[in-house]
């Protein structure tokens, strides 16, 4: 295919009848079958690339979790200082096979929420996912996994509220070891968490695909 053209995901399908853990699960298999980039393992800025393991913050050290907001406004737009991230944000859902709907390939600087479930800043663990990079160049999430715990994430809702997370938690989680119920559950009793979600690991030329997912934590700590 032309150099720069996005490929084709292999995608994770469902049946259409889905229950909220088979749709996680799908979440997952889209994550991993994901076919993007030919940058080879993932390089990250500065040197090393992606690797098994995890970063969390100390809890004594990270602000208070902050009370879910009122009303269910759609995200349009996320922002982490920290790598230089402001991407627009759309709704993604389930296709007609029942696999997870990723972002477009042909917009690698988008970020997609899984709308069916919370919306960032409500209870529960809302779901953002990322391209980490196209056959040429690195894409909206390239960087994620360098994210430490205690960077602020900014969502911005369509009703103009701004909800303010904290990073609590960097994984790179290996296929055999993913636990969709643990990733994508809620890890805080009542709280507004958020969940920013990419390919990682190492990238297999023959599989046409990644080993893991970078999973990076966040919990609502503030708004405006």
């Amino acid at each position: 295919m032309p150099a720069g053209e996005p490929r084709a995901s292999g995608g994770g399908r469902l049946a259409p009848a889905v229950t909220w853990g088979l749709l996680l699960l799908g979440l997952w298999l889209w994550g991993r079958d994901l076919t993007e980039g030919g940058l080879g393992p993932t390089a990250l800025p500065g040197g090393g690339t992606a690797t098994a393991g995890a970063r969390a913050g100390v809890g004594n050290a990270l602000p208070p979790p902050a009370a879910p907001l009122a009303g269910a406004p759609a995200p349009s737009l996320v922002e982490i200082d920290a790598i230089g991230v402001r991407a627009e944000v759309l709704p993604r859902g389930v296709d007609d096979a029942g696999g997870v709907e990723p972002p477009p390939f042909d917009s690698p600087g988008l970020v997609g929420w899984y709308a069916g479930g919370p919306t960032p800043g409500a209870v529960g663990a809302a779901v953002l996912v990322g391209h980490v990079d196209t056959e040429t160049e690195p894409a909206v999430f390239y960087a994620l996994s360098t994210v430490e715990p205690g960077s602020a994430v900014r969502v911005t809702r369509e009703d103009g509220s701004v909800a303010a997370f904290t990073v609590s938690e960097v994984e790179v989680v290996e296929r055999g070891e993913f636990d969709a119920a643990r990733v994508y559950g809620p890890r805080r009793a009542g709280a507004a968490e958020l969940r920013l979600i990419t390919c990682g690991g190492t990238f297999d030329p023959r599989e046409r695909a990644y080993s893991a997912n970078v999973v990076v934590s966040a919990y609502l700590t503030g708004a405006r």
